[in-house]
């Protein structure tokens, strides 16, 4: 990475290791200074918003960084159903953007490394509901089916730089 500012966006499917791998990145950074880690669960506007989470990522987040502006964006409250405090992403640090469906072909262009992690659906679940427990369980395929959307229309894993195998 030459740049001072690199892009990483991190997708897989729910439980697949996105959070765990961007919170590695940013604990062995190693370029000097901080780095930004964004999840996309402080953005996606409730169990329907895949899309629109990432969409806020593209317009909020990654699109002023590319622009060297100051992005900021509102935590979504998952308690109240409603948007929450406001986040400000300095674009003189690097960026790290982890979450389902944030490799899109309009969002690519705007990560450095892009990686990809695909896991077996079992082990997804098992970790995912061993995070969430039942506060996920009842959504589980209707997330699910999200994903699917997003893997069909974006084929996230021909986007990527990197993909890797997580048991």
């Amino acid at each position: 990475m030459a740049a001072s500012n690199p892009v990483i966006l991190v997708d897989g499917r729910s439980g697949a290791g996105k959070s765990s791998l961007a919170r590695a990145l940013v604990a062995r950074w190693p370029l000097r200074g901080r780095v930004q880690l964004v999840a996309l669960d402080s953005l996606y506007p409730g169990w329907d918003g895949l899309d629109d989470g990432v969409e806020l990522a593209r317009e909020l987040i990654l699109t002023p960084h590319a622009r060297g502006a100051i992005g900021v964006w509102q935590r979504w409250d998952w308690t109240v159903s409603a948007p929450a405090e406001a986040h400000a992403v300095d674009p003189s640090l690097p960026l790290i953007v982890e979450g389902a469906g944030i490799l899109t072909p309009a969002t690519a262009r705007l990560g450095d490394i892009r990686v990809w992690l695909e896991s077996p659906p079992a082990s997804r679940r098992q970790r995912a509901l061993a995070r969430d427990g039942e506060t996920y369980r009842p959504h589980w395929e209707r997330w699910a089916r999200q994903e699917e959307r997003h893997i069909e229309r974006d084929q996230p894993q021909r986007l990527a730089t990197h993909v890797f195998p997580v048991p």
